[in-house]
């Protein structure tokens, strides 16, 4: 008797097509990594290229030589080989486009922190007590009201924020409050105008971050609380605020950081006047107010004035990443992990 064998052909065919089956699906994984790892990339690549700009036009200049208007070829200097190092930080005196020229740019970080500090004083606790709001108090109905409106506030143009500073907030707050019943001296263009529009425009990130924040809070806390005969003030104050330390820790270091980059509110309503002061009600001017007003077209391109704006950039840039570095460490320092 004999045993009819098993045909082999077909097990063979079906095997050489899972195996093309699974080569097609490596191959596609492989191809949506690669994909996924140039969109983050891209990132890396813009701050490279950004990093190389500043440092290439304010440490050295990789330009080619230029040709004057006489034809005769001009050698490039960065910034930092015209000016010293010494002078640009410890000079009081910011005037490069006068005839008698002082680079310190001291006058620039005075006028850019006394703007961000005034932000911080209204956006920060406005933005927290409505964060808390939103989450602990408000009703579905009121949040789905609420919640709109400070988004158009963060869609509303930054030249717009300018302008109502400067046909509002100088003439029908500042003047009647501290002017006319105080006796204080406000000037047209001044910090505190520009630091009131530039705190209102970063309450919406302040409230949506740390809204966020506090509503991944478990719900286990609250009833905790609550079990122990807590109030609603309680909870929101003293536990779902502190579990949620971290995040709006952040959230008010992205939001200066916001206010610091501000660039055409600030020029529109504080002036271009580059003094160290204190004063809030006095023109000042900013590191980006003195870019866009050194931008405009008329400066001639390799010159002095020029180079200024690329040193004054990679001050801003160093700011903002120095205040980058310390929330990434809150963050780290201070994260609670809930199971």
């Amino acid at each position: 008797m004999s045993i009819a064998s098993v045909p082999e052909a077909p097990l063979s065919s079906a095997t050489s097509s899972l195996h093309r089956s699974a080569s097609f699906v490596r191959l596609k994984e492989t191809g949506i990594r690669s994909l996924l790892f140039l969109c983050a990339a891209v990132s890396i690549l813009t701050t490279f290229g950004i990093v190389t700009v500043l440092f290439s036009n304010a440490i050295y200049d990789l330009s080619p030589q230029r040709v004057g208007a006489d034809g005769i070829a001009k050698p490039n200097e960065a910034f930092f080989q015209q000016v010293s190092l010494t002078e640009f930080v410890t000079e009081t005196r910011w005037t490069p486009q006068f005839s008698e020229k002082h680079f310190g740019i001291m006058p620039l970080i005075c006028g850019t922190l006394l703007v961000s500090g005034i932000a911080a004083c209204i956006g920060l606790p406005i933005g927290l007590c409505s964060a808390i709001f939103l989450s602990e108090y408000a009703a579905p109905r009121t949040r789905a009201v609420i919640k709109p409106v400070l988004e158009i506030l963060a869609g509303i143009p930054t030249v717009v924020y300018g302008y109502f500073a400067l046909v509002f907030v100088t003439p029908y707050i500042l003047r009647p409050l501290f002017h006319d019943l105080l006796g204080m001296d406000v000037g047209v263009f001044n910090a505190a105008s520009a630091g009131i529009v530039v705190g209102i425009m970063i309450i919406p990130m302040i409230s949506s971050l740390s809204e966020d924040v506090l509503r991944s809070v478990p719900r286990s806390l609250r009833e905790a609380a609550y079990a122990l005969g807590s109030t609603r003030f309680d909870v929101s104050t003293r536990v779902v605020v502190p579990a949620a330390l971290s995040g709006i820790i952040a959230s008010f270091l992205l939001a200066v950081a916001r206010a610091v980059g501000e660039t055409m509110a600030v020029t529109i309503a504080a002036g271009q006047t580059a003094t160290v002061t204190a004063d809030p009600f006095h023109s000042v001017a900013t590191m980006t107010s003195y870019i866009v007003n050194v931008s405009l077209g008329d400066t001639e391109i390799g010159s002095i004035e020029e180079k200024s704006i690329y040193a004054v950039g990679l001050a801003l840039f160093l700011m903002t990443l120095v205040m980058n570095i310390i929330s990434q460490f809150v963050l780290r320092r201070f994260r609670e992990v809930y199971n």
